[in-house]
Parts: structure tokens; C-alpha cells; sequence
């Protein structure tokens, strides 16, 4: 391949990004497809205020993805401790819809972020539809609606299966150009439920990831996660992620090979821990085990680590992965 790789990242939130700035350092055409269905802190007092689009997780992977992530990302990523009407709002979300208004949508003013943080790649958002994602439960009849509330109650019931509202969604077209043009698709990691299967739950995006011919990575979180997935296990993750995108088989699995911590006590929203696996593949599909954790904070992936197996397994794979750091002994959060 003469020209660099177009490699898409779906997702959303803090997975998304930190998986980015990791990438970023690889000589690639990097788009992020970014879900849009957050309605939490910031991004949900905006949508509730001023019936604005989320900003958040199209915040996080513009500040990712910047050349230089210093004073003007951290001005980007800055966040308000007080003031009335300030205080828990991000700066870049106020700078997103400022940018929005003075270009007249928030198309328009994610491309201009893009110009001003000098970005490497594209932040894509998977639709421009205001829409919510909402949950079905295992152990009761309710529907939960927002993704604020559904760990809440997806721990004290279990969450059987999410939708979005309304249902009939429309993707933007440059989510499913970028996915026909990928030659790596990379699916996760994040907030399962409420931040990799939404953008699946838009059917075009859904068909267009189905039929491409690129190369296709899971990266299973490393950890369960409070309310959304705390009994998961490796092989749920990636059973349950199969049934969204109607059983399209994955060229790889990226699995964590540690496990470094776990909590003994269910807390208000359940207990969590790191998770790994045994086997060599999971429903067909091979299981590439590495040390992708990060040490200082071992729920999550370290993005210089996982982004080295991702480009071994893509631009190498013949090359299996290997181990970048010591093994530990577990130990208790609690």
C-alpha cells in the first residue's frame, strides 16, 4: 500500500479518545466516528438547555487527535469549577456551540475545531439527529431513556438490550463514506452500551460496517464496568457486541493479558474488576492477547500499548503481539 492506511475508530467517550491519541502517532488517515447520544453532565445540561447536539464526545477526540495537546487543548478541555451557570461546564463544548452558531451548524464548527487544534485525521459524528439511547431490562418491565440513568438502573436490573429514540435515525454520510473507504475499522473500547453499540443501532452505519472489506478489531475493555457490564465476561463482550452488528465476524480480537485489580465491594452501582481470557478464539474469531493496561490506571488501556498491537496485527500479522511491561500481582480497589 503506497498511501497511508484509512483507518476508522468507532465509538465514543473517553475509550474513543484515549485509543486515538495513541494511533496518532502512526503514519495513517485517522477518522473517528463519534456516537451521539450523550446526555450526561455538560453534554446534557447543553441538549436540555439549549436543544443543541452533544458536544462532549466530539470534544474529547478533537482534543485527542491535536497536534500539539498543549495550552490551547488544555484551554479546549478546560472545565469550570464554579460560577453560576459555569460550573461542571466544559470550555470546548461553549467554544463547539459558539463555533456552531457563528458557522452556522455544528458540522461547520467541528471542521473549524479541527482547523484550530491543527488535528491529525477526522472527528466524525455518527448522525446530526437529536436522539437518546434508551434501555430495556432484564429484570423488569421499564424502558430506561438517556444514557445518564442507564447504568443506574441497568445494575439494579440488568440491561437486556438497547435502542435508540427515535428509531429511525439517520447516519451522517460521511460516517458511512469513511467506513466504505477503510482498510482498518477498529470497534471499541468504551462504555459498551451506551457508547460502542449506539452508532451500530444507525442502519447504515450497521450495513456499511456489515459489508466492508476492510480489516475489523474488537478492542474489549480491559475491565468491567459499573452498571453496564459488571458480570461480563470476555467472551459476553464480544457475543453480545455480535448481536448488534448481525453476527459480522471480526479478523481479531484485542483481549488484556493482566489482571491487576478488582473490587471486593458492590458500591452503589456493582462491583468491578480486570478481565482476560484463556482461549485462543472466541466464536471463530482469533483472540490477540496483550498487555494493554495502564499502570497508573488499571481500569483502562494505555493508548501507546494497544495502539502498538493494533498496528503489529495490521501492518505485521504475521508478528504475534508481545507483552510491553512486567506482570503484577492482582490487588483489591477496596
Amino acid at each position: 500500500m503506497t498511501r497511508p492506511p484509512n483507518v476508522v475508530v468507532i465509538g465514543g467517550g473517553s475509550g474513543l479518545a484515549m485509543l486515538l491519541r495513541g494511533l496518532k502517532a502512526y503514519p495513517a488517515n485517522l477518522s473517528a466516528i463519534v456516537t451521539m447520544t450523550d446526555n450526561g453532565k455538560s453534554s446534557g445540561r447543553l441538549r436540555r438547555e439549549m436543544k443543541v447536539l452533544p458536544p462532549g464526545d466530539v470534544r474529547k477526540c478533537l482534543a485527542a487527535l491535536a497536534k500539539d495537546e498543549k495550552l490551547l487543548t488544555k484551554l479546549f478541555e478546560y472545565r469550570f469549577s464554579r460560577g453560576r451557570g459555569l460550573s461542571g461546564h466544559s470550555l470546548g463544548n461553549l467554544l463547539l456551540l459558539a463555533l456552531a452558531d457563528i458557522t452556522g451548524g455544528f458540522d461547520a464548527a467541528v471542521e473549524a475545531s479541527s482547523k484550530i487544534l491543527a488535528i491529525k485525521g477526522r472527528v466524525i459524528p455518527s448522525t446530526y439527529d437529536n436522539v437518546n439511547i434508551a434501555a430495556e431490562l432484564l429484570k423488569s418491565e421499564q424502558s430506561i431513556l438517556g444514557e445518564k440513568d442507564i447504568p443506574i438502573y441497568g445494575h439494579r436490573y440488568g440491561i437486556k438490550k438497547v435502542h435508540l429514540v427515535p428509531s429511525d435515525v439517520v447516519a451522517n454520510p460521511d460516517a458511512v463514506a469513511a467506513i466504505e473507504a477503510a482498510d482498518l475499522i477498529l470497534v471499541g473500547p468504551g462504555s459498551f452500551h451506551t457508547s460502542v453499540v449506539p452508532n451500530f443501532l444507525i442502519k447504515e452505519i450497521r450495513l456499511a460496517f456489515e459489508h466492508a472489506r476492510a480489516k475489523k478489531l474488537y478492542i474489549c475493555n480491559v475491565s468491567t464496568e459499573r452498571g453496564e457490564t459488571e458480570r461480563f465476561t470476555v467472551e459476553d463482550h464480544v457475543r453480545r457486541l455480535r448481536e448488534y452488528v448481525n453476527g459480522t465476524q471480526f479478523d481479531g480480537v484485542i483481549v488484556n493479558s493482566r489482571v491487576l485489580v478488582y473490587s471486593k465491594v458492590e458500591g452503589k452501582l456493582g462491583s468491578i474488576r480486570n478481565i482476560t481470557t484463556d482461549k485462543s478464539e472466541i466464536a471463530g474469531m482469533p483472540v490477540i492477547l496483550a498487555d494493554v493496561i495502564s499502570d497508573e490506571q488499571p481500569l483502562y488501556h494505555d493508548p501507546t500499548r494497544v495502539a502498538q498491537v493494533i498496528w503489529q496485527n495490521f501492518a505485521e500479522p504475521r508478528k504475534r503481539p508481545v507483552s510491553v511491561s512486567t506482570q503484577l500481582s492482582p490487588r483489591s480497589l477496596d
